[in-house]
């Protein structure tokens, strides 16, 4: 049944184990994408006027990684798992059974730059379009995480690169976790960063990212299996489908906006 097609290489989701502590690929892949994040603000703070400083840069990533851990688990609960988080309340903090949201992540960062901004006499879209083409190559460290872990593979296909996951059943699947990766890691990274190049006007980086975002998401659910619970309208469209649609309309809404009235220039 799976002849042909490529199978999953048994990767092994913990890199070290000592005892208790056990060091798992998926976690690295997170600090993979912070170290990064904190590398290429820290050049940018670097440049003359860049108007930021290299405390002021780790702060504020300190705040987006808490922001994002905390929106990550809370959004994952209350948009996919509501039901179970009713029936016990802990499973809020049983972070050790997995379970990231995305767009909870993202919920976490805005909350985390609007505290930020505030505590620090900046505006919000000074603090987002800093932020924005920071986040791709975290994003696309995470998917390469999901792989690993063999977990959010996409739908039963017949493509010559399909591929058989061990927890997805002998039919071979999408391996949407890579498709992710490319658009939502690398694609997206090249995209925000050529546009960062030259000065933009205020919310523009901020648009692009959620616009890019939102629509390669949107298009990659197609082919990604959705948990039983999540799908919605039968096989048309989805919980990510429908969480990533204000993405795109925002997005664009941003952009225009910030063409339109040009409320000054952001620093890349």
């Amino acid at each position: 049944m799976t002849q042909g097609f490529l199978t999953f290489p048994q990767i092994d989701p913990i890199l070290i184990e000592i005892g208790p502590l056990a060091i798992r690929w998926y976690g690295l892949m997170y600090l993979f994408g912070f170290m990064f994040a904190l590398w290429l603000a820290n050049r940018r703070a670097d440049r003359p006027n860049s108007g930021w400083t290299r405390e002021q840069v780790s702060d504020l990533l300190f705040a987006g990684f808490l922001g994002v851990v905390i929106g990550g688990r809370v959004g994952y609960v209350f948009f996919y798992n509501f039901d179970l988080f009713l029936d016990d309340p802990l499973y809020l903090f049983k972070v050790w059974t997995g379970g990231m949201s995305f767009h909870g992540g993202l919920l976490g960062v805005i909350c985390a730059m609007l505290w930020y901004a505030y505590k620090n006499q900046r505006t919000f879209f000074s603090v987002a379009d800093f932020v924005a083409p920071l986040v791709p190559f975290g994003l696309g460290a995470g998917r390469l995480g999901n792989f690993m872990n063999g977990e959010l593979w996409g739908r039963v296909t017949d493509v010559p690169w399909a591929m058989v996951f061990p927890t997805g059943g002998p039919l071979p699947r999408h391996p949407s976790q890579l498709y992710e990766f490319a658009l939502e890691g690398v694609v997206l990274f090249f995209i925000l960063n050529w546009f960062v190049r030259s000065p933009r006007p205020a919310g523009a980086a901020s648009g692009l990212f959620l616009f890019g975002y939102g629509t390669f998401r949107f298009l990659v659910e197609y082919v990604r299996e959705p948990d039983a619970h999540l799908g919605l309208f039968g096989d048309f469209i989805s919980m990510g489908q429908i969480l990533s649609l204000p993405m795109v309309i925002g997005g664009l809404l941003l952009i225009g906006w910030a063409y339109k009235h040009k409320p000054g220039q952001a620093k890349a």
